[in-house]
């Protein structure tokens, strides 16, 4: 074999492993889709486990390992005597809706469970579903070092101006570059980085910076050529560029390198001769386009930061809305005060412990025979502006940690007190037997980051969540559910966000009304467009704190292929590079705070189950309509079949009703057929109010 011919065995041999990737993937998806098949057919009375297994192409005992409430009679004698010695627990009953006389344990003892009108109820069974483990804080003085905050890391005043960059807005699709106040027609060739490059450059040859992308995603104009949308992207980015190399930074600013985002890439590029920085970007980072003309997106740029400069006197728009973001957010930390001094940054391992514990938003697709097989309608609510809603109250201060013991010890009124201030709590949960209507709580699902809402009546998990959510589900409208305190994480209550979402809901309500009462079609869209901008800062500033574990991706030439990083993972190669990708832990970051992030996205989604209006003397969400309507839920969106009487008064958090649609439709089984349904919903919404 000579070095040609093992060079082209080496390219089959990673067509042949991508290829086994792409099958496992599909596998997995589908082995996870029948377990979830077979978890809900159990929700039917009669449902016998000899009758599924070979229907789901299992055993009967697998079956009953997904299931233990299916176990044949002829189990039932072994699965009694493994209660009769159950795991010693490690914690203590919370309080319930109303606070129940309090049950002290002895450390390790099994606690004293909520009175029921049976007392003889055997325990729930184990978890239906095999799940991933989310990580423990260690026992003793190992889990106490990580209640302290990172060595000289804190949230500080800038004591600097940012500043602005020259950018143009650029449709790739028509060759149309808006400049300031002037539009050029370009031509851009086939549409490369390259391309692009040299002819904005001819067209702005003075001081350009950064190049927004309008329309035309030309990151995946040979898409068809690659496997994966990112790897098109990254053969894009990496393609060499005469007289340009990757951008290693400059001053302040750290960012340097390409980002690889299917949908949302960055490119960063420098001369050779090292005078000049430039950068791609798609503004589909700040809000969706609809055919937008880059006039009407620059003037929303315009628009958005003329409405910032009233509330921050130095406001620059940088690349991103979450480096807007957190840039506005350092210019409120008080110059006086108790926090003049910053917000220290937890531990390392803290952070890694929020990063795998503390998911964003709610995304479930309930399907039969949880609802109709035929839905009579599909009714969307939207929260507007939803995160807005719950940075009123923020974790400060060093974290201190709750053991079970120590929870124990408290009175109710502590308990109580502490599940509603700023937490975040390891529990172990159970659906209470009565139970017929959604899942409250997250729990860890099979998948990287995934996560599942278990409302079988019994079933038992493990697992984290934050005090919003946790109070929720002792003292929701229906049921209280049974929560045992393991572990927790207990802040002092602080506002840290509060000015910094203040400004931004303001910006917000000025440019919606902006958007309302503009007479000029186009001076109005650019107000709608610049409003979404200012839910984009809010939305992604706090995903930013949330400061996720770095991943490094770089380029190695086909001919130097043993220099590829060890533990890297190799996402594409072409005939010429090799791209990886490498995870290198948490930055030294500042303004890392996944506290903040954590407790909002709970506050969230525990509004998307109950939301009261002090105003209106109501309650919305989920939790306030009848079993069986609920469809599905998508981050702050709930998708119901009938439509509510819930108040909206363009307030962030209101329930806004966004499409639908009449039936009777097939209950959507797939995301696809959700989306499918949803643009339809919309738009017979919005023809019934055009009518």
């Amino acid at each position: 074999m000579d070095a040609h011919s093992y060079s082209a065995a080496l390219a089959d041999l990673r067509t042949v492993r991508d290829q086994i990737k792409k099958a496992r993937a599909a596998l997995a998806r589908l082995e996870a889709d029948r377990d979830k098949r077979v978890s809900q057919l159990a929700g039917y009375e009669k449902a016998k486990a000899e009758r599924i297994a070979p229907a789901a192409g299992l055993g009967v005992a697998e079956v009953v390992a997904l299931v233990p409430a299916l176990a044949p009679d002829s189990l039932a004698v072994d699965e009694e005597t493994q209660r009769q010695s159950p795991e010693p627990p490690r914690g203590q009953s919370a309080p319930r809706h109303a606070p129940a006389p309090h049950h002290r344990a002895a450390e390790g003892a099994t606690p004293v469970p909520p009175v029921t009108a049976d007392a003889t109820t055997p325990e729930p069974p184990a978890p239906a579903e095999a799940a991933r483990d989310l990580p423990c804080i260690p026992e003793g003085a190992t889990g106490d070092a990580w209640f302290a905050h990172s060595p000289g890391l804190a949230s500080s005043r800038p004591n600097f101006t940012q500043q602005a960059r020259s950018t143009v807005f650029l449709d790739t699709a028509t060759g149309v570059l808006v400049h300031r106040d002037r539009t050029h027609r370009l031509d851009l060739g086939n549409r490369t980085a390259a391309d692009i490059l040299t002819a904005v450059s001819n067209a702005v040859p003075e001081g350009l910076e950064r190049i927004y992308i309008t329309a035309g995603d030309p990151w995946h104009r040979d898409a068809d050529r690659y496997p994966y949308l990112r790897d098109a992207v990254a053969a894009w980015l990496n393609a060499p560029i005469p007289g340009w190399r990757t951008d290693t930074g400059r001053g302040r600013d750290r960012m340097a390198g390409h980002f690889v985002h299917a949908r949302n890439p960055v490119g960063r590029y420098q001369r050779d001769n090292g005078d000049s920085h430039v950068e791609i970007r798609s503004v589909g980072e700040w809000f969706d386009t609809d055919g937008d003309d880059p006039t009407i997106i620059r003037d929303a740029f315009v628009l958005l930061w003329q409405a910032l400069r009233r509330h921050w006197n130095d406001a620059v728009i940088m690349g991103s809305p979450s480096q807007t973001g957190r840039d506005l957010w350092t210019r409120t930390i008080p110059a006086r005060g108790q926090h003049a001094d910053g917000f220290p940054v937890l531990s390392e391992e803290l952070r890694g412990l929020l990063h795998a514990t503390a998911g964003q938003g709610r995304n479930e697709l309930i399907t039969p025979p949880r609802v109709p097989d035929q839905l009579p309608q599909l009714v969307e609510y939207d929260r507007t502006f939803a995160y807005a809603k719950h940075t009123w109250k923020s974790p400060v201060g060093t974290p201190r940690r709750v053991t079970a013991a120590t929870f124990a010890g408290w009175s109710e009124k502590e308990q109580t007190r502490a599940l509603y201030g700023s937490g975040h709590w390891q529990i172990r949960v159970t659906v209470p037997d009565t139970w017929n209507h959604i899942g409250l709580l997250p729990a860890p699902a099979p998948g990287d980051r995934a996560w599942h809402y278990p409302a079988t009546p019994g079933t038992t998990f493990t697992t984290w969540a934050g005090g919003p959510e946790v109070h929720t589900a002792m003292t929701n409208p229906i049921t209280p559910w049974r929560i045992e305190i393991l572990d927790g994480i207990l802040w002092e209550d602080g506002k840290p966000l509060d000015d910094w979402a203040k400004k931004l809901k303001e910006t917000w309500a000025n440019l919606s009304a902006q958007a309302h009462f503009q007479g000029d079609p186009q001076q109005a869209r650019a107000a709608h467009l610049a409003s979404r901008a200012v839910r984009s800062i809010l939305l992604y500033g706090i995903g930013a704190f949330a400061q996720r574990p770095r991943m490094v991706t770089g380029t190695t030439p086909r001919s130097m292929e043993r220099d590829v990083p060890p533990d890297a993972e190799v996402i594409g190669f072409d005939d010429q590079l090799i791209t990886w990708q490498k995870p290198t832990g948490f930055a030294r970051d500042p303004n890392a705070h996944p506290e903040w992030a954590a407790a909002i996205w709970s506050g969230a989604r525990a509004a998307l189950l109950t939301q009261r209006h002090r105003d209106d003397d109501t309650y919305a969400g989920a939790l306030h309509t009848p079993p069986g309507t609920v469809v599905a839920f998508r981050t702050d969106a709930l998708y119901l079949t009938q439509r509510q009487n819930w108040p909206y008064h363009h307030q962030p958090g209101d329930y806004l009703l966004r499409g639908h649609l009449t039936g009777p439709h097939a209950a959507p089984t797939t995301e696809d057929e959700l989306l499918a349904l949803r643009e339809a919903g919309r738009a017979a919404l919005t023809a019934e109010r055009e009518a």
